[in-house]
């Protein structure tokens, strides 16, 4: 089973490392505070690590970026870009802006001309970007508990890296829609912003997308 190396520590980052434990990887959470992430180590087990970004991209080879919007690039540059080189890198980051919804719409600091995902891949072109898990919220990242099976919006520039996404996507109860190359994050990203606005409305957090095929 391959090891998977997590950049980053909050909630999206502890959700998913579960996820990853609970179906047999080997896992690491890279983090810049390792003392916080100890009661996650001891429920984890054995195959549960903590260590510093560059740890746990040097340990992972698969990786994942749950980091702020706002902190990817920087997180990347912690955890060496060389690290990180043809490694498929699962992209689960929004570019949400420091400021106040708008009547439950987020703001970005993109524009609909390049994505945040399309801005990593270009300044790191060596690594395998893949969008996913950017679309729902982290209750409902592994093994969602809805009437019916979601779908995760995925796109990135290599086929091998977006096979090694669809078979985790697969194990961890997701229908999966592939939109092609990275520009596609220019629409994915966005789902976030209708995502969040029955929550940020109403207080409703209990869903997710669906695409319903003909």
């Amino acid at each position: 089973m391959k090891k998977i190396g997590i950049l980053g520590s909050g909630i999206v980052a502890r959700t998913l490392g579960n996820g990853f434990l609970k179906y047999g990887y080997e896992v690491m959470l890279g983090t810049r505070e390792e003392g916080k992430l100890n009661e996650w180590k001891q429920n984890g087990g054995s195959h549960a690590h903590i260590g510093t970004f560059e740890n746990a991209a040097k340990f992972g080879d698969i990786i994942v970026l749950a980091v702020k919007g706002e902190a990817a690039a920087d997180a990347i540059d912690l955890a060496g870009p060389q690290n990180l080189h043809w490694k498929t890198v699962i992209d689960t980051t929004n570019p949400i802006a420091n400021a106040a919804p708008e009547n439950g719409v987020l703001k970005f600091f993109t524009d609909f001309e390049e994505s945040l995902m399309e801005s990593l891949q270009e300044r790191f072109p060596e690594v395998h970007f893949v969008k996913s898990f950017s679309c729902v919220g982290n209750a409902y990242m592994v093994d969602p508990k809805l009437e019916e099976k979601p779908t995760m919006f995925i796109c990135g520039n290599n086929a091998h890296s977006k096979d090694e996404v669809k078979d985790i996507l697969t194990q961890f109860g997701w229908d999966i829609e592939d939109l092609g190359k990275d520009t596609a994050a220019r629409a994915i990203e966005p789902l976030c912003m209708l995502w969040c606005i029955p929550g940020f409305l109403g207080g409703k957090w209990n869903h997710a997308f669906r695409m319903i095929r003909g």
